[in-house]
């Protein structure tokens, strides 16, 4: 049992999982995998109770008290409605604009969110979220909002490629900043991980 932020679970973890598969299956090796997906609060409480035997998470806090092994960076960017203002902005918008706006976010817990807020605090001037901003509880959900003309958001490069190339959502450039995170597998010390997990990681 794995458990997975949204992004990593999304994006990532169906090709690594395929991938496994077909090595192991290779050898004469079956693997049976099961994947809980959540925000990355809720993959370290998984993993810290044991529920999860690996946990991946987006957050760019590592907790101390579990093993961890970076495995891949992603790339947060700002995205609109190709009618919203900004989509027309050449210089882009700067970071302390985007802070003043009412945007599309993750709940608390969520990777993503953190990431952002971490990055805004470490401006040479600190800026925090607008109270205004309106969660949302998946990436999905936050990408049809700004299709919808709701405001703009910032989400993992991974889970807008698509709507980009369509043109559903426009990137727009941040001026003054950006925000590269680490995902990172995470696992409780001293528990000994089987091979298909040590495949994996």
């Amino acid at each position: 049992t794995i458990a997975s932020s949204l992004t990593i679970a999304e994006h990532l973890l169906p090709r690594w999982l395929v991938t496994l598969r077909e090595q192991r299956s290779l050898r004469g090796q079956t693997t049976t995998v099961e994947m809980v997906a959540a925000n990355s609060d809720s993959v370290i409480e998984h993993v810290r109770a044991r529920t999860a035997l690996l946990g991946f998470i987006e957050s760019p806090i590592i907790p101390e008290d579990l093993q961890s092994r970076r495995v891949a960076s992603d790339e947060l960017i700002l995205v609109v409605h190709p009618e919203y203002p900004w989509a027309r902005l050449e210089q882009g918008v700067s970071a302390a604009q985007i802070a003043r706006t009412a945007l599309m976010t993750r709940e608390p817990g969520s990777g993503t969110r953190l990431a952002l807020e971490e990055a805004l605090q470490d401006l040479p001037v600190p800026q925090t979220l607008s109270s205004a901003s309106i969660e949302l509880p998946s990436n999905a959900a936050i990408k049809a909002s700004v299709a919808a003309g709701s405001g703009p958001a910032v989400l993992s490069v991974l889970a807008v490629a698509d709507d980009l190339a369509l043109g559903r959502l426009a990137r727009v450039r941040i001026t003054d900043l950006s925000i590269v995170r680490p995902l990172t597998a995470v696992w409780s010390r001293g528990v000994i991980l089987p091979a298909a997990a040590i495949e994996l990681l």
